[in-house]
């Protein structure tokens, strides 16, 4: 079977990392083409050095290019409160000596999208929007080319950072806005559905006992994770970016429905709110609502023991 072709779009971040090592992990059934980096989760310099690091653990050869240092038009918010200064804390990953790829980001992903036969690319999106808004700008033919654009972001009910809005789609709203009106085939994975995939700490004992480099990262990174609750209670980790990857795998471990998606860019208060209209007759997203919680951890367990 033909393998999918993938670019991921990422600012790791714990739950970003889980999903570049699933993705690179499913080399027999996802092609990743190249990771794309964003200012996010922590600056753009971390998070390029960490998709690098990642990168070398996993043993792959992708080529990273780095991509957008700030959002189009707002000052950069980062989240170390929640990912510690590194981003990634809890890997301990050594030092690479692996460098970025050479480009823009944003170009990168024209480049590699122009490059394939049409729709037949998926584009996975974990962070901030701003690599992919460029890139459409760009290129407007693009968002017609792809196969689809699988977006970790938004929320149909309360947002993580303000009442109103999730993460991603805070830090950049303007570019949010770009992807959701640009016509391109959007699979969204809201706040909503990466909440019911929580690492517990019966789910982290089974990715330690996978044993190997990978899985033992993996573990590290989210046993921190799941110690930084920003909101106060109890320990815990939504498992946020992994879930497009793991769609990409196993559909049906997901079930969603189609909506129009609109993303406020005007209010102060609502900045940044994705509004999820499921009546609407001008749907622009199928947005999920379901997740195999258990299914999702079998999935990682069993492709972290590959690497």
């Amino acid at each position: 079977m033909a393998r999918h072709p993938i670019l991921l779009d990422c600012d790791p971040g714990q739950d970003d990392a889980v999903a570049i090592l699933l993705a690179l992990a499913a080399e027999d059934a996802l092609e990743t083409i190249a990771l794309t980096t964003v200012a996010g989760n922590v600056p753009l310099d971390r998070t390029t050095d960490n998709a690098l690091r990642l990168v070398e653990l996993a043993g792959a050869e992708v080529p990273v290019h780095a991509g957008a240092d700030r959002p189009l038009l707002r000052p950069l918010v980062t989240a170390e409160q929640v990912h510690g200064p590194t981003g990634i804390d809890g890997a301990d990953l050594p030092p690479t000596g692996r460098r970025p790829a050479p480009g823009h980001a944003a170009c990168a992903l024209v480049d590699a999208i122009r490059s394939r036969p049409p729709a037949s690319v998926t584009l996975v999106a974990t962070g901030p929007l701003t690599n992919l808004a460029l890139a459409f700008r760009l290129a407007p033919d693009l968002p017609g080319r792809l196969r689809r654009v699988a977006i970790m972001g938004g929320a149909i009910g309360l947002g993580n950072v303000t009442p109103a809005a999730e993460f991603n789609f805070h830090v950049d709203p303007h570019a949010a806005r770009i992807v959701f009106e640009s016509g391109a085939d959007i699979v969204l994975f809201p706040l909503d559905v990466t909440h019911q995939v929580r690492v517990t700490e019966e789910r982290l004992a089974r990715i330690r006992a996978v044993g190997n480099p990978a899985a033992r990262a993996v573990a590290g990174m989210l046993a921190f994770y799941r110690g930084r609750n920003p909101e106060g209670g109890p320990p815990q980790a939504p498992l946020h970016d992994p879930c497009p990857v793991a769609w990409l795998l196993e559909p049906q471990l997901f079930r969603g429905r189609r909506a129009e998606v609109t993303i406020e860019t005007d209010s102060p208060l609502g900045l940044g709110r994705s509004y999820v209209d499921f009546r609407s007759a001008d749907p622009n997203a199928l947005v999920m609502e379901q997740a195999d919680a258990e299914g999702l951890f079998a999935l990682l367990c069993a492709r972290l023991a590959r690497l």
